[in-house]
């Protein structure tokens, strides 16, 4: 899988971006932060839409950008795809034409893919013969994307690629993406003003403030990353990995092992042996020191406080970092109740969590 590493220093007017990044992957980096932090500034800088004062990029084993060399391969012979907010295709042409504008300029040895395997991917076959113009603006995202993947590049760049689309388009589009990212395992970069979105798509995480990486990490920590305002939000969750074990149909439940650690959640259409990470909201997670006994949670977990604080503009919070068998996960409970049961890090308690899910 491609190595993304360097660091940029650019200045546009009053804002400055001055980060450095190693990104070795696999999979989809996740370049997440509030607006203005500075992530599309980042990914013009990896596409060479922008230049910067001074800086490097390294690609796999080549150089893109070095300014003190003078070095700046230009965008057009930079092996990426690039998917922004509003897809650029092109009117008069059909969808078909659209998907293989780029591929139709490769030589077939740099052709890693095919028009089949692209469409069947994105479900684009009946969309064909029809023009962009009677797309709706998820279909047009998934041509846009297809049409990025079938230039065969090492770097697939994603700029909020549904933000701009409605609550169904944005799931429509999402669901496609993940299968095809998974199915050409390409090496992606996706910015994300949402943090949970971003999460279900990548392995790696980055975030930026200022302008600078603050942050990075195995997706699932960063999203759990106490210090992060993320963490203090109602949204707040943890993402676990895990693998469907069994289903009882008899309850309507469902049994997934994430590492040494067995939940039950609703019973979902999935195969025994399937891979999955299931989401917990950090206000569905309350604390014990002991375990409990007759009670109607369903999943009652072993675990140890990891990091606490108090939530910054909730000061009636603390923010709890729990490590559950090598994963963690966040609870969101009052002061009052952490100085009750002397939370500290390294303290042992259950975790009762009230609500589990599959994160699609």
């Amino acid at each position: 899988m491609t190595r993304l590493s360097g660091h940029f220093t650019l200045r546009r007017g009053g804002f400055v971006l001055d980060t450095a990044f190693d990104s070795a992957g696999p999979g989809v980096t996740a370049l997440c932060g509030s607006s203005g932090a500075g992530k599309t500034s980042l990914l013009r800088c990896l596409a060479g839409l922008e230049t910067p004062e001074a800086g490097t990029l390294r690609v796999g084993g080549d150089v893109w950008f070095d300014a003190a060399r003078g070095l700046s391969v230009p965008p057009q012979d930079r092996s990426i795809g690039y998917v922004t907010q509003e897809p650029s295709l092109f009117a008069h042409l059909t969808v078909e034409d659209n998907l293989l504008y780029g591929f139709r300029r490769l030589a077939a040895p740099a052709r890693k893919t095919t028009l089949d395997d692209v469409v069947d991917g994105l479900g684009l076959k009946a969309l064909l013969p029809r023009r962009v113009t009677n797309l709706s603006g998820g279909e047009r995202q998934r041509v846009s994307i297809g049409r990025a993947l079938l230039r065969s590049p090492q770097v697939l760049l994603l700029d909020e690629p549904v933000s701009a689309l409605d609550v169904a388009g944005r799931a429509d589009v999402l669901r496609y993406l993940r299968q095809v990212l998974e199915r050409f395992a390409v090496r992606s970069v996706y910015v994300s003003h949402d943090l949970r979105e971003a999460a279900r798509l990548a392995n790696e995480m980055l975030w930026m403030e200022r302008g600078k990486v603050v942050a990075q990490g195995i997706a699932r920590d960063v999203l759990t990353d106490v210090r992060l305002p993320f963490a203090e939000l109602d949204e707040a969750e943890s993402l676990l990995d895990g693998v469907i074990e069994g289903h009882d149909a008899e309850m309507g439940l469902t049994r997934i092992r994430c590492a040494n650690t067995m939940l039950w959640l609703t019973q979902v259409d999935a195969p025994v042996g399937s891979s999955h990470r299931v989401q917990i909201a950090a206000r569905d997670v309350s604390l014990a020191l002991s375990a409990p006994g007759a009670v109607s949670v369903l999943n009652v977990l072993e675990a140890r406080v990891s990091n606490l604080v108090v939530a910054p503009r909730q000061p009636a919070q603390m923010i709890v970092r729990l490590d559950v068998a090598g994963q963690p996960l966040l609870a969101r409970i009052t002061r009052k109740s952490a100085l009750a049961l002397q939370l500290q890090p390294g303290t042992p308690v259950w975790a009762l969590v009230k609500s589990v899910a599959l994160a699609e």
